[in-house]
């Protein structure tokens, strides 16, 4: 039996081959080489960009989660803080000022009245206050000065405020209004912090 022939597809006859062939073959794969080795730098300088960029997105979104958390950490501290305060200072403007206008009172008057002594002799004071406010004004002022006192109480008159009056000059002591004034921006400052929202 013959063996089968096979098909030969070569055009012409085999013969070695041109050195200038070999050398053109090797650099156009060594420039093929090169484009890949190139190909795979920028793909992976662009993998190491775009994670990095991922990373930076991350942190950045942590950092303003924290921020965010911190702010809200300090918001309810303060709140918290100040809500305790508020019974205190409440409490020190209601019961503490009124006491300390009171015993405050007398020197105030006699602070008043030193400079318009000095000027004006030995005329007599005329003292207008509350009648609770008398025995610790009029002791001080005698024992101070030793001028001759003409005091009129005055039940409309608050504890904290007195009206004096040395010849022709005259003075006034308001203790009360200061004290009010203290009270009602004590207030204002805790009712403004209570209407500020607490989240920034």
């Amino acid at each position: 039996m013959p063996l089968p022939r096979l098909e030969v597809f070569e055009t012409g006859t085999p013969g070695p081959r041109s050195p200038a062939v070999i050398t053109t073959e090797v650099s156009a794969f060594e420039e093929a080489k090169l484009a890949a080795y190139e190909q795979g730098y920028q793909a992976g300088w662009d993998d190491a960009a775009a994670a990095r960029s991922a990373d930076q997105a991350g942190i950045a979104a942590d950092l303003a989660r924290n921020l965010q958390a911190l702010s809200f950490t300090y918001q309810e501290a303060r709140a918290h803080i100040l809500s305790g305060l508020e019974p205190l200072m409440t409490e020190m403007v209601e019961r503490l000022l009124p006491e300390t206008a009171r015993e405050t009172l007398a020197p105030l008057v006699l602070e008043k009245l030193m400079p318009m002594a000095e000027e004006l002799g030995d005329q007599p004071v005329h003292l207008l206050l509350n009648p609770s406010s008398r025995t610790a004004v009029e002791n001080l002022v005698t024992q101070a000065t030793g001028l001759p006192l003409c005091i009129v109480e005055e039940p409309t008159l608050a504890e904290g405020q007195a009206y004096l009056r040395l010849g022709a000059a005259e003075a006034k002591v308001d203790l009360t209004r200061a004290s009010s004034e203290i009270a009602a921006a004590v207030h204002a400052f805790f009712s403004l912090s209570q209407e500020t929202p607490p989240h920034e």
